[in-house]
């Protein structure tokens, strides 16, 4: 009787195709990347900035120059992966559309 209804249940669910596996959907990453652009950068540019003015007012202006350049360079490698990122995504979706 147990392996008859077994049976007839795995023979439903077969035919409706419940036993095939869903589809893989992406990882939304938008509230991660938000979470850490309103929070976590501004943290780590002050205290870039209290180590910047504690160097200065001790007379290593040019420590305080080079770090900041680093800085800027820094920042501007990556704006412009950034932007390479969306740039590459539209031209592949331009190409293959």
């Amino acid at each position: 009787m147990i392996a008859t209804e077994l049976t007839a249940y795995a023979f439903t669910a077969f035919q409706h195709g419940t036993l095939a596996a869903a589809a893989p959907t992406g990882i939304d990453t938008t509230g991660v990347v938000t979470f850490f652009a309103k929070n976590i950068a501004p943290i780590l540019l002050a205290v870039l900035g209290v180590i910047f003015i504690g160097r200065a007012s001790r007379g290593e202006i040019s420590k305080v120059l080079t770090s900041s350049a680093i800085a800027i360079v820094g920042l501007a490698f990556i704006a412009g992966a950034a932007t390479l990122f969306f740039l590459g995504d539209y031209l592949v979706k331009l190409i293959f559309n």
